[in-house]
């Protein structure tokens, strides 16, 4: 059959496949416009499945706050280049994410995915954007907070988010915190949130480097305190400097506001994601040396 140049090209931009495959589709079914697309879609979900092993550690981290300002929503999305996470629908797509997630307050990352969104779920459009852009994309995860007070939140170019729940305080202080959260990266807010486990291991350590200088025991007990102190103001919220006033802790800045932060979350885009490091010269090498040895027919 006829398959016309402006069909092919309706197509197109209604997938955002490539020309051959359109009028290909077209094609099998008969110049059906719909229908074309539908077997394109099924086509792309097998692609999409196929990409899925793909490391995606480069996307963007969205925010999405209510109106009201007591609860906001962060996901993390990620992708397999920096430029399609500069891209606009991929963009898109993790901020409808974020909203989703802010209204539907679901109570996991798979509840989240099977979001209906105008007729189908955000899996089904994650899988039709995987085929559009031609990288793999995943929604890694996500975090609702909410306060009654006030909610800080903050982004660092588009890789790096920031939510402070503040009871108390100011909508200014709590976007100041949820900035220094951002930049300061804490593990936990007190040291009372510092597991037990984790807390003896970095007792030991300490110990052990004390014992390194030669120093008596009763000498050793004393260092250790004092660094373990230091070690753990490094990586609690209270115990952090603040970053725009050093000389003041967070702990003693919240006390002279009369605030107390409730709960806080920090994402960064690709944080403990193996990334695959490339060796294209052993790459070649190796292709080279398959070729050289393949048998000859």
């Amino acid at each position: 059959m006829n398959v016309t140049a402006d069909i092919v090209k309706q197509l197109r931009e209604r997938t955002g496949a490539g020309m051959m495959e359109c009028k290909k589709a077209l094609v099998d079914s008969g110049g059906d416009l719909d229908a074309a697309a539908e077997l394109m879609r099924k086509h792309g979900l097998a692609k999409a499945d196929k990409k899925a092993a793909r490391v995606a550690a480069e996307g963007v981290i969205a925010i999405e706050s209510a109106a009201e300002g007591h609860a906001a929503a962060m996901v993390e999305v990620n992708c397999e280049t920096d430029f399609v996470a500069r891209e606009q629908d991929f963009r898109a797509f993790a901020q409808a994410v974020a909203r989703e997630a802010l209204q539907g307050h679901p109570g996991s990352l798979e509840a989240l995915l099977e979001t209906r969104v105008g007729g189908e779920s955000l899996e089904e459009r994650r899988r039709a954007l995987v085929a559009k852009i031609g990288e793999n994309i995943g929604v890694r995860r996500f975090t609702l907070l909410t306060s009654a007070a006030h909610l800080g939140r903050y982004t660092h170019g588009s890789r790096i988010g920031a939510l402070v729940a503040l009871k108390g305080g100011t909508a200014e202080l709590a976007h100041d915190l949820a900035m220094h959260v951002a930049a300061s990266s804490p593990r936990y807010l007190s040291v009372r949130d510092v597991p037990p486990a984790i807390l003896e291991k970095e007792r030991e350590i300490l110990t052990e480097q004390a014992r390194g200088e030669g120093k008596p025991p009763e000498i050793v007990l004393k260092m250790v305190e004092g660094r373990l102190r230091k070690s753990l103001g490094e990586i609690t919220l209270l115990g952090q400097p603040f970053v725009k006033d050093p000389d003041v802790t967070v702990e003693k800045l919240l006390k002279g506001a009369g605030a107390e932060v409730s709960a806080f979350e920090r994402f960064e885009v690709g944080a403990g994601i193996e990334k695959k490091q490339e060796n294209f010269v052993a790459e070649v090498m190796a292709q080279v040396k398959g070729a050289t040895t393949a048998p000859r027919t």
